[in-house]
């Protein structure tokens, strides 16, 4: 069955569906067909938590074509954003991460609608506030796409040690990828600009003392080669123990390489070991 609006009931936590000939139960989420959302049922109810924001995404943005068609016509700056943006995508793509990162913040924080009444009245709250939001999420995408930028040509223009400025790369690339919007969460998104001018930041110290980038450098590899076999291990499912502990890497660098732009907590070498031990446990 096709829905275009919630239609369908309360979803339970598990549920019954018929296929064919056989029954199968799992855990049932919402899924995006684009002009409408089906409900199908998962084993694994983190997939399934996972498919169902997108479609409880679609249902809200099916009742709101109007204000989205306004707002792919309205968002400042987008044509901008978009030559900032060339090296990772499309004008199309971008626009359609910031109406994504709205439409989350604006109708799907937890807890989730389960029911038809939940929807409705999510519906009405959150329609006020869509313009403000995607506005805002427009203006947050502006800012990190020109620090992007900034230190994509910091790194391009910096000749000197050849092992720094390919990590500075490998961060840049992991820090914005083409879905950086819709990938990162909302708090970190807020930090992502310190990041990028710590990039900067560091490549400018580099002339006056490698010896020191580089013994940085040193220390902080092992931390990350870490974390990143381990969520190659898992393939890609990180926690959030596994999340904070990523993006505590990324304070780490700031307090080795730019300590001038300040970490929100203190950060240490210490502390990633000991948050290290407590995500093995």
């Amino acid at each position: 069955m096709r829905y275009t609006a919630w239609t369908f009931g309360e979803l339970p936590e598990l549920m019954e569906i018929r296929k064919g000939g056989t029954s199968l139960v799992g855990f049932p989420a919402l899924i995006d067909k684009g002009d409408a959302v089906t409900i199908e049922v998962f084993d694994e109810p983190e997939v399934a938590a996972t498919r169902h924001r997108g479609g409880l995404r679609r249902l809200f943005a099916l009742q709101l074509r109007d204000a989205l068609k306004y707002l792919e016509k309205n968002l400042p700056d987008l044509q901008k954003m978009a030559v900032a943006y060339m090296p990772l995508g499309t004008l199309e793509e971008l626009r359609e991460q910031i109406l994504e990162v709205a439409l989350d913040r604006a109708f799907l924080l937890d807890p989730l609608p389960a029911n038809a009444a939940d929807f409705q009245r999510r519906l009405e709250e959150g329609r006020g506030r869509l313009t403000l939001i995607a506005n805002e999420v427009a203006r947050l995408a502006a800012a990190i796409l020109a620090d992007h930028a900034a230190a994509a040509r910091k790194i391009k223009d910096t000749r000197i040690q050849p092992d720094a400025t390919a990590d500075a790369l490998q961060q840049l690339q992991r820090l914005v990828p083409k879905r950086f919007l819709a990938a990162t969460p909302w708090p970190r998104l807020q930090h992502l600009s310190r990041y990028l001018k710590g990039i900067v930041l560091r490549l400018d110290k580099l002339r006056t003392d490698p010896a020191r980038d580089a013994s940085r450098l040193a220390e902080l590899k092992p931390q990350e080669q870490r974390y990143w076999r381990l969520v190659a291990e898992r393939k890609g499912a990180v926690d959030e123990r596994m999340e904070d502990f990523r993006w505590l890497l990324e304070e780490l660098r700031v307090s080795f390489f730019a300590q001038e732009l300040r970490t929100p907590q203190p950060v240490s070498v210490k502390r990633l070991d000991k948050v290290w031990s407590q995500l093995q446990s």
